[in-house]
């Protein structure tokens, strides 16, 4: 039996709201049980209690930061912020309030059933667009600081915080490493830690900065 994946979409623009309804309707194991705009969006959430809710940054009136903090706390969807672009300091707060992933609004159609189904399952979600922006701009430190927590982890724990920008899942990373789902989990929680940062974004974020560094050995 397909475990279907229960989506919200949030955006002020209709024609993206129906853009994305079309596009992950068409998945089997997906389905947009509502796309709304703003001041309707905690209600729905909150009522109909999603797997996923993808997410618009910018929204006038009430936000998606906005949002995104009213979640804070509760037994919450994960979350995509859904973007043109965002400014650094919009990115920092949406990774303080717990977002799991950034997705660019013109995302390739064929690519977007894969990222909803990533953050489902817990992985990391980064379009290439925002990601070479964080890397590039992102105010967790310069490049030498990065190389300088990644060299606090051990070797397995290296192993799993490279998967983390690809987006993989727990059991992803164990099939791939030989690892189980639960150990993965174990190594996330204390690589985590050793990095100081409090999701699993900001880790990736980490290891592409200290990937893309002169100074990595």
């Amino acid at each position: 039996m397909t475990v279907v994946i229960r989506v919200v979409v949030v955006d002020d623009e209709a024609l993206v709201r129906s853009s994305f309804a079309i596009i992950l309707n068409a998945a089997d194991d997906i389905q947009v049980v509502a796309a709304v705009d703003g001041p309707d969006a905690l209600d729905v959430i909150r009522t109909l209690r999603p797997d996923v809710v993808l997410l618009d940054i910018r929204m006038p009136g009430r936000s998606g930061l906005d949002i995104l903090a009213d979640l804070r706390g509760t037994d919450r969807p994960v979350v995509g912020i859904l973007t043109t672009f965002a400014a650094d300091e919009d990115i920092a707060r949406a990774l303080r309030d717990g977002a799991s992933g950034f997705l660019v609004k013109d995302t390739d159609p064929e690519h977007l059933a894969a990222m909803v189904r990533s953050l489902a399952a817990g992985g990391v979600v980064l379009s290439p667009q925002i990601s070479r922006a964080l890397v590039a701009g992102f105010s967790g430190g310069p490049d030498r600081e990065a190389v300088r927590r990644v060299s606090l982890l051990t070797d397995r724990e290296r192993d799993v915080l490279a998967c983390l920008p690809t987006g993989s899942s727990n059991t992803e990373i164990g099939r791939r490493l030989h690892l189980s789902a639960a150990t993965v989990k174990d190594h996330v929680s204390s690589i985590l830690g050793k990095l100081s940062v409090s999701s699993r974004v900001e880790a990736a974020l980490i290891a592409e900065r200290a990937s893309a560094s002169p100074d990595r050995r």
